[in-house]
């Protein structure tokens, strides 16, 4: 009997918790590095010849991050190296104007885009990360062996161990791979002595704000509450954004006002080639597109129709995150910054809003 290696790799278990560590790591080290050098007036750790820049130290990190899960067997090892990642890319991305200009330009326009779009690639492989994974006997046993380095630490917590059981057990039930079945048996029996120890499950601070925050929004925001505010805040989004088109519009009826707009986008670094006002134009139009949606879906929703208006909402936003923001952030860092942290918590709100008061309801017995 002939037997083939089997090279099929297998989703690591965790994987998308270390993955939301490794992009919250990166957008804290970008943040955080341009607010402090923004602050500081850019100062260099530099004397003589030398100048360090903080790309070397982005360098650092990411070696770092490699090189401990290939020493380290320990699962906590794996968050370390999420953090060290996430900050060490966003150390060296940061620096990405030095590396795409002839001139070395760390405040080349075109590298906050790029920061972004780096950023929302990132989040993307984490959406397609998150998914349920490929389940079979491998699989599942690899997934189970990883779980089970928890006894080792004395760490494993009663509804881990429920898991390990379910993963245990759908091995064990598989005829197709007897093998595997067996070693799931036994590791069964194991999980069942009576000398494991289990660990009482943690609940940290951020666990028990949250929980409070949830008890808190079920018992004081309700539903209609929800529908206003989010009315509110799509009608005023909506607004801004289509009146910035306006304004751009208007001022092509008025010598004075068109005169005083080109300085205006001319000496802020916004209109700096006949292609940065094609941009400009295109980021207007969309700019007021993604606002003519947003007003669209608040006045469904204040008319009743949830569905539709929070689709149109979802599709809005989403349109402006991933496409709109490209093109805020090549022309105005700073209002692109709050504008992105702005819709991504309304977006989050409406995912929220969606899940709480249309899923939920639908899926529940009457």
């Amino acid at each position: 009997m002939i037997i083939h290696q089997i090279r099929t790799p297998v989703k690591r278990e965790g994987a998308g918790r270390y993955l939301m560590v490794t992009l919250i790591s990166f957008a804290v080290s970008v943040i955080v590095t341009r607010v402090f050098l923004q602050v500081t007036n850019y100062p260099q750790l530099a004397w003589g010849e030398i100048h360090i820049a903080h790309l070397l130290f982005g360098g650092f990190f990411l070696f770092v991050a490699a090189l401990l899960p290939l020493v380290l067997s320990n699962r906590s090892v794996f968050v370390i190296s999420a953090v060290l990642s996430g900050a060490g890319v966003g150390l060296f991305i940061d620096e990405v104007g030095k590396f795409i200009t002839q001139a070395n330009d760390y405040f080349y326009p075109p590298a906050m885009p790029i920061i972004y779009a780096f950023f929302l690639l990132v989040t993307l492989i984490y959406f397609q990360v998150r998914k349920m994974p490929r389940k079979d006997a491998r699989a599942e046993l690899y997934r189970s062996f990883d779980s089970l380095s928890e006894i080792l630490d004395y760490d494993l917590e009663p509804h881990e161990l429920a898991s390990l059981k379910r993963r245990l057990k759908y091995v064990s039930q598989k005829k197709d791979s007897p093998a595997y079945a067996e070693l799931a048996k036994k590791l069964l029996k194991f999980l069942d002595s009576k000398d494991l120890k289990l660990v009482p499950q943690k609940h940290n601070l951020f666990t028990r704000l949250v929980s409070r925050l949830e008890k808190s929004e079920e018992e004081f925001v309700g539903r209609s509450f929800y529908k206003a505010a989010l009315v509110l805040w799509l009608t005023t989004s909506g607004a801004i954004a289509i009146g910035d088109l306006v304004r751009s519009f208007t001022a092509f009826f008025s010598s004075e006002a068109l005169f005083a707009l080109a300085s205006r986008l001319v000496s802020s670094g916004v209109l700096v080639s006949d292609a940065s006002i094609y941009w400009f134009l295109v980021r207007l139009v969309l700019e007021a597109l993604v606002g003519i949606s947003l007003i669209v879906s608040a006045f469904l929703l204040a008319k009743g129709a949830e569905k539709t208006g929070i689709s149109i909402a979802y599709y809005g936003i989403l349109l402006s995150l991933t496409t709109v923001n490209l093109l805020v952030f090549y022309f105005d860092q700073t209002r692109a910054f709050f504008s992105t942290l702005g819709q991504l918590t309304l977006f989050l709100l409406i995912i929220h809003f969606r899940h709480r008061f249309l899923v939920l309801q639908e899926i529940a017995p009457e």
